[in-house]
């Protein structure tokens, strides 16, 4: 007896027709469209923002290396030698090597310094040119996410005004779904566009602090090369030059 009267409960219960699958459905063809694009452009932009972060970090955490142990290496070629195979330094320091190699062919030193100089600055455009990957993307969908859902918007205010107009009336059972659709389709637009945003400008920040460390290095190495090895950055001099801590006879170290 107890179940027959949960079931009948049950039954003259009232149904939700104004869910986000219900009001998908009915949408149509243009709300299913618009909520695939939507979530391709999400997926595009978490994907890039993770995997440039984690190509950010490794570059960073190869410059903090940089610092520590490639300007102790007796020469150039020493020091590409501890460096990571593939790595942003890394080819800034081959095509350093290999642009020295084929400046002895210049018969003017002005020529020479230039043609260094000019295969340096290009090595960075390449790196930072792939750096810069994805971030167009993500600079698309933060200008076009939410228009793709006001598009959205737009036509399910279209739909709600036919069934005002078929039914003579504005009643709320009429135009709840097709407002409710425009609701989602505004919401999902921002929701979208937003973390796109925000992506774009903390990956471009990055981008910019890691241009400008491989600037540096590379004005580090073309001064190398011009000065046969003699000039080396001056953090790595003045920890060269730090004086042992003074110890007693017996090799202890002197308590000041």
């Amino acid at each position: 007896m107890l179940i027959e009267i949960m079931a009948a409960a049950a039954e003259a219960a009232p149904q939700n027709k104004f869910g986000f699958a219900e009001a998908l459905e009915q949408g149509g063809f243009i709300a299913y469209a618009t909520v695939v694009i939507l979530g391709i452009m999400s997926f595009g932009s978490f994907y890039i923002l993770f995997t440039k972060f984690f190509e950010q970090n490794k570059i960073l955490r190869q410059g903090r290396e940089i610092r520590t142990t490639f300007w102790r290496a007796g020469s150039l070629r020493e020091g590409a030698g501890k460096l990571e195979k593939n790595s942003a330094y890394r080819q800034i320091v081959d095509d350093g090597i290999a642009a020295e190699e084929q400046h002895a062919k210049m018969t003017d030193s002005l020529e020479a310094h230039d043609w260094l100089h000019g295969s340096l600055a290009r090595s960075e455009a390449l790196i930072n040119a792939r750096l810069a990957g994805g971030l167009p993307f993500l600079a698309t969908v933060g200008a076009t996410a939410p228009f793709i859902g006001l598009f959205g918007t737009v036509v399910g205010i279209y739909r709600a005004l036919i069934a005002i107009g078929i039914a003579g009336s504005a009643s709320i059972d009429k135009v709840a779904g097709p407002v409710g659709e425009a609701l989602i389709m505004t919401a999902l637009g921002l929701l979208v566009a937003v973390p796109a945003v925000l992506a774009y400008n903390y990956l471009q920040a990055r981008n910019k602090r890691i241009a400008e460390h491989l600037s540096g290095f590379s004005t580090d190495v073309l001064a190398n090369i011009n000065s046969g090895g003699a000039v080396k950055p001056a953090v790595v001099a003045a920890a060269a030059k730090k004086p042992a801590p003074a110890t007693t006879a017996a090799g202890a170290p002197v308590k000041k």
